[in-house]
């Protein structure tokens, strides 16, 4: 009896502890990659979406409030920051390759970005959200980081913008190489830097996986992404609203 009790008192403990939110975050993520490898890379078995179910079921089932667990994957949440300073990289050895192609990547990416905004934007006001559902989306496209920092400069909320950036991320790492395949994109770099823009990191790493050219091209997007919608999608947001 003392010994069921102590199992109890110690289960109790560590559902409370934010160590333990952050050993369920790497815990499963790393089994999300480990199903990734096993499907042989299948973009239906992509680990952040797999982590994300698992991380929510994980979290629903012990009854571990939002704010504990968040003080645990605060961890994680400020590598972020390193992130976002990290995307220089790309960029930087990306501008070499540039040569020759980069009006048609220019008008690629500022035409992602404005399909981007229009489409989530107006199907959201199509179906009656309020102005706080369609300011988050404004960025969606965006690595979160720069988009949880372009959500606080236009005044909505930060949490609800990285849903939808990691949410499109996903969706976007899964539904990429069925939709670019129907279109007949057959180029590396051409296919990589679509997947850059409208997916992200997320979608950044899955173009690693399948083709170092097509992971140069979306890093590349991504970071290009990133600069300019920094700057630009607060001009945008403040001229329609």
């Amino acid at each position: 009896m003392n010994e069921k009790h102590s199992i109890v008192e110690i289960w109790v403990y560590l559902s409370g502890s934010p160590l333990f939110a952050l050993f369920i975050t790497l815990a499963a993520y790393q089994l999300g990659l480990n199903i990734y490898k096993y499907a042989k890379q299948n973009p239906l078995a992509n680990p952040v979406a797999i982590a994300i179910i698992l991380v929510a079921s994980t979290i629903q089932l012990i009854e571990m409030p939002y704010s504990t667990y968040f003080e645990g994957a605060q961890f994680i949440h400020f590598l972020l920051g390193s992130a976002t300073v990290s995307l220089a990289i790309p960029i930087y050895r990306g501008l070499a390759s540039l040569k020759g192609r980069s009006i048609p990547l220019i008008f690629s990416l500022a035409t992602g970005i404005l399909v981007s905004i229009v489409s989530a934007v107006g199907i959201a006001s199509l179906f009656g959200a309020d102005s706080n559902i369609t300011g988050a989306l404004y960025p969606k496209s965006v690595t979160a980081p720069i988009a949880m920092g372009i959500a606080e400069r236009i005044g909505v909320s930060p949490t609800l913008t990285a849903i939808f950036a990691v949410s499109t991320g996903v969706l976007g790492a899964i539904l990429a190489p069925f939709v670019l395949n129907v279109l007949g994109m057959k180029a590396w770099w051409q296919r990589g830097f679509a997947i850059g823009i409208a997916a992200h990191g997320i979608g950044t790493s899955r173009a690693f996986s399948i083709h170092p050219e097509a992971g140069t091209y979306a890093s590349l997007a991504m970071g290009m992404n990133g600069v300019i919608s920094a700057v630009a999608i607060p001009v945008i947001y403040h001229l329609f609203n």
